[in-house]
């Protein structure tokens, strides 16, 4: 090849890499170097970089090569290691909403290498997670199942140059990976279709709260598992955990040592609906790689997390929690799983037990949404630094994707305001605390009144009560005082009480005076 030609390769290669979003920030290098100082894959022009926090920069470069990082009056240099990988770090920062320009310097042999990555804000930065509900743009035109409420005019109102997000491009690996596609954009009409929905709300409700800038790294997948986001080692070290990884390293070991024919596409008037086989596929098509399956354990912890480990972030936001395999085992094991995996991140991050709030499951008349995956979910409470924005009042008994995110993303913003940030406001819900049988009623108190209790638009509906017998049958409720009254003519001697206890609980309007719905409850659960 001439050299000519050699030249117009490696053009070719460097637009095909900013196209994916991998390396987005300005490269200018001198002929004749072997290695391109590289940053990870968080940092692009655009981002915004945690404030008050010491920030990690890192990427790969020559093995050997002295690499120079600036911004904000910091210079720190250091020396990529034998395997190329360098890493530093900055003393904290003040926010910033000032444009500024982070500069990586690489010196190799006679050549000289400049990344800038221009336009860079410092302020507060939270990872969103989890599932398609957190992947739901705010447009339809960018995912076919979303779009939310109103959206021409909230995509029209979306002018906020201090709210950022970098979009990571949906990848699945069997071994964690070194860079995940995407960039960091800023919030404008043209931009917010695509941003998360619930990212954006939450970063939108931040942002006029406490006017600094606001950066949103979203990395969902739709339809995954919890599983699918913890990595292997974690869950090889965990009993309850590994059968997942060992079926998913089964399913490897037999698509790699089967692999399965190569055949031609079907012509399209050969496929019909009647030829779908479980699993999704057409009957008669070759297995699908197990890798390629986000019901998998550590699959997406590999393609999208560990690019971005430890980009400096405040906390996590994440909705997940529709896609349960194995049933009601799945169910029941859901609340350690969901531990393992927050502990696991924050291991990972090294920055202590950075907050980790979670939306819990909206109503859905579909077994996807029962009351005891809700149930699962609320256990999070019991780790430290975690909360719940209840969204139970905000479903659609056909759509698993409400289109409603605003109340989603405030409730999760007013979470963070209040224990992160220190505004005083209510963040909750009532929240289930004791009961009181008093003859044949039962008084139910709660915490999180916000203000009082309030039975919204009419008498309390979706309250049950059952007797010694266990039958559960619908009861009389109202508001007294900071209680909940409960009862039923049938019932002369109740010994449990539950409220919202169905996938789809229509009308269950118990909220306190802040506005903000109870989560359903139980007071059998343990009998």
């Amino acid at each position: 090849m001439s050299s000519a030609g050699s030249v117009k390769g490696r053009l070719k290669i460097k637009m095909k890499a900013t196209l994916l979003g991998i390396f987005l920030c300005t490269m200018v290098s001198a002929p004749g170097l072997h290695a391109e100082v590289r940053l990870a894959s968080p940092f692009t022009s655009h981002m915004v970089l945690q404030r008050d926090m010491k920030v990690p920069v890192w990427g790969s470069a020559e093995a050997g090569e002295k690499i120079t990082v600036e911004f904000a009056g910091q210079k720190v240099s250091t020396t990529a290691d034998a395997a190329g990988k360098w890493r530093v770090k900055f003393k904290p920062m003040k926010a910033s909403a000032e444009p500024r320009t982070l500069v990586v310097t690489g010196n190799r042999q006679l050549g000289i290498e400049n990344l800038k990555c221009d336009d860079v804000l410092v302020g507060e930065v939270w990872l969103a997670s989890g599932q398609s509900n957190m992947d739901f743009t705010v447009s339809k035109k960018v995912k076919y199942f979303a779009g939310v409420t109103n959206e021409e005019q909230e995509i029209a109102a979306a002018n906020h140059p201090l709210i950022r997000m970098f979009t990571g491009t949906a990848a699945k690996a069997y071994e964690p990976q070194p860079q995940v596609g995407g960039e960091w954009r800023v919030c404008t009409p043209e931009s917010v279709p695509a941003f998360s929905a619930v990212g954006y709300f939450f970063a939108r409700e931040l942002q006029r709260k406490i006017k600094i800038p606001v950066g949103i790294v979203m990395l969902a997948f739709g339809a995954s598992t919890a599983e699918s986001w913890i990595r292997r080692e974690t869950m090889a070290a965990d009993p309850q955990l590994k059968p997942m990884l060992d079926r998913f390293d089964a399913a490897m070991e037999s698509f790699r040592t089967n692999p399965p024919p190569v055949v031609a596409a079907p012509r399209s008037e050969d496929v019909s609906a009647t030829n779908a086989a479980p699993g999704g596929r057409r009957r008669g098509s070759p297995p699908r790689d197990p890798v390629q399956d986000q019901h998998n354990a550590t699959v997406l912890f590999n393609g999208m997390i560990a690019p971005v480990i430890p980009f400096a972030l405040r906390g996590a936001i994440w909705y997940q929690g529709e896609s349960i395999v194995g049933g009601e085992d799945g169910r029941a094991l859901y609340p350690h799983v969901q531990a393992a995996l927050i502990k696991d991140w924050r291991e990972l991050w090294g920055e202590g037990e950075f907050p980790f709030y979670i939306v819990q499951l909206a109503a859905l008349k579909n077994n996807s949404n029962h009351p005891s995956v809700r149930e699962a979910q609320a256990t999070v409470l019991s780790l430290p630094n975690t909360g719940m924005a209840v969204t139970i009042d905000i479903g659609d008994p056909k759509n698993v994707h409400p289109h409603n995110k605003q109340d989603v993303g405030d409730r999760l913003a007013r979470i963070a305001l209040a224990n992160v940030y220190k505004r005083r406001l209510e963040f909750s819900g009532p929240v289930f605390k004791a009961m009181k049988v008093e003859g044949t009623t039962v008084r139910l108190s709660f915490t999180h009144l916000g203000g009082g209790l309030l039975a919204k638009g009419g008498p309390l509906k979706t309250f049950v009560i059952a007797g010694a017998d266990g039958k559960f049958i619908p009861a009389d409720a109202k508001v007294e005082g900071k209680t909940v009254v409960v009862r039923s003519a049938e019932v002369a001697s109740p010994v449990a009480i539950r409220y919202a206890w169905e996938s789809y609980p229509e009308g269950c309007n118990l909220y306190n005076a802040d506005g903000l719905p109870a989560a359903p409850f139980r007071t059998d659960k343990n009998k």
